[in-house]
């Protein structure tokens, strides 16, 4: 399978001129625009990759699925799904629109910076114990005990980050969100800004296809029906608004970040990590969805 996927990376590495890198959040325009890795994580424990799997990038919005999972814990869905919807926007990312022309006024789904923020505000605790519980649970899943922030992009994303606070301060003041809005930013600031490798994210993708359980203790970390939630999720709305077409040419659960990462999984079988900083229009990994589709259809993995 590792020579197939050097294949299947090589293959597609032309997608790579296809892309941009972000500039909104000016340190991630610093990245490797030809950074191109795959890594793999099967249940078994087996784990391999190729190219440039060692790349470190930041996570992103991969992060929202494990905030997601941290707020079902501690709040449960029928509290938590009060104030976030369950269903896809249609819009970018970080497009606030239907904040304020749709009834009632919550974030249409987790995977959306909105409702993101929106979770991450629903996490129990003060800011640090808050953040705390994001980062012990990244480290615990990957088994990395090093996983921590980018300090560069952490600011940079601070200082930049006017369109969240705008939608913060609106969800605040329509009860979407409590407390002090710059303190539940400053966190998810932080979850996005976790430096990670392709390994670390196919290891999430890999705990989630194993229903929320270590493959290495069997400790079952989070409630099996709060890691099918996240899943949906990741099939509905987790590559933004192409997730409709993802659906249709790769079908399988995934999540990008715009740095870059892909996290992808098979129910079941495995976890995939992808990274390629370059992306298209809607902020996924241009060569890395090329990749994810190749993969898909060589070894038969959609779920549909």
């Amino acid at each position: 399978m590792e020579q197939k996927l050097k294949e299947i990376l090589e293959n597609n590495r032309h997608h790579v001129d296809q892309g941009t890198l972000p500039t909104y959040i000016p340190q991630l325009a610093k990245a490797n625009k030809n950074a191109l890795g795959i890594y793999i994580a099967d249940i078994s424990g087996e784990e391999f990759g190729v190219g440039d799997f060692q790349y470190p990038f930041t996570i992103q919005s991969i992060s929202k699925v494990i905030t997601l999972l941290i707020a079902l814990e501690d709040r449960g869905p029928e509290e938590l799904f009060q104030f976030v919807g369950m269903e896809p926007t249609g819009d970018s990312f970080n497009s606030m629109m239907k904040l304020e022309v749709v009834r009632p006024s919550k974030p249409f789904n987790p995977m959306i910076n909105a409702g993101a923020i929106a979770v991450t505000s629903l996490i129990k605790g003060n800011p640090e114990e808050k953040f705390q519980k994001i980062l012990d649970l990244f480290r615990k899943i990957t088994n990395n005990d090093t996983l921590d922030i980018n300090l560069d992009v952490y600011l940079s994303e601070k200082k930049t980050g006017d369109r969240n606070r705008a939608m913060a301060y609106f969800m605040r003041d329509v009860g979407v969100i409590d407390g002090e809005v710059e303190e539940n930013l400053d966190v998810y600031f932080r979850q996005c800004s976790l430096e990670v490798t392709c390994r670390d994210i196919a290891r999430i993708g890999r705990f989630l296809a194993n229903d929320g359980a270590l493959i290495e203790t069997g400790e079952q970390l989070v409630d099996p029906r709060y890691a099918k939630i996240a899943k949906t999720f990741m099939v509905t709305c987790g590559m933004y608004n192409a997730s409709g077409a993802f659906a249709i040419e790769v079908g399988i659960p995934a999540k990008s970040g715009v740095g870059g990462g892909i996290m992808a999984l098979v129910p079941g079988k495995m976890g995939i990590g992808v990274v390629g900083p370059a992306l298209d229009e809607k902020g996924n990994s241009s060569a890395g969805v090329k990749i994810l589709a190749d993969l898909a259809k060589t070894y038969n993995l959609s779920i549909f």
